[in-house]
């Protein structure tokens, strides 16, 4: 592995709280629960982590195996990032501001990364709208990266 991709999901969408982002991960979100679940009843994706607006940190895939967060995507040249990432999933929505705790918590989780796969250079941390810029906009304009990269350099 020598990517990490940074990500935010809510269900429903700008709602925090509740189980079904775990129950979407894990293949047993009910679809009568929110009608927008119906519309992503059929998706199966996963993250290696979830860090929810508490700071916890929820772990769904080990981290030599390969988790379906990135799709269609591109790095460096590199295509189906899904082979050679580390997906980590913020508790979050594009335009609403991130907690302390999961900044916080975010660094802390990525040195851990980092020291277990020292490929993975503070150049190859990148959100998941620059690998996939024509479908996806997380982590969004609320993610302070220059937040989150002093935090990084300070673990």
């Amino acid at each position: 592995m020598d990517l990490l991709v940074i990500h935010n999901i809510s269900l429903p969408p700008k709602q925090f709280g509740g189980s079904w982002i775990e129950d979407f991960f894990l293949n047993r979100l009910n679809p009568s629960q929110h009608p927008y679940f119906r519309k992503i009843n059929h998706l199966r994706v996963s993250a290696h982590f979830l860090i929810r607006r508490d700071g916890e940190i929820l772990q769904f895939v080990p981290l030599h195996k390969r988790a379906w967060h990135a799709g269609e995507s591109c790095f460096q040249g590199r295509s189906c990032c899904n082979d050679f990432s580390i997906g980590i999933e913020l508790e979050g929505a594009d335009d609403i501001p991130y907690t302390d705790s999961q900044y916080q918590n975010l660094a802390r989780l990525s040195k851990t990364i980092m020291e277990i796969f020292p490929a993975i250079r503070k150049e190859h941390i990148t959100g998941h709208e620059d690998i996939a810029p024509d479908r996806k906009t997380d982590p969004g304009p609320a993610f302070d990266w220059p937040r989150y990269l002093s935090l990084l350099e300070r673990q």
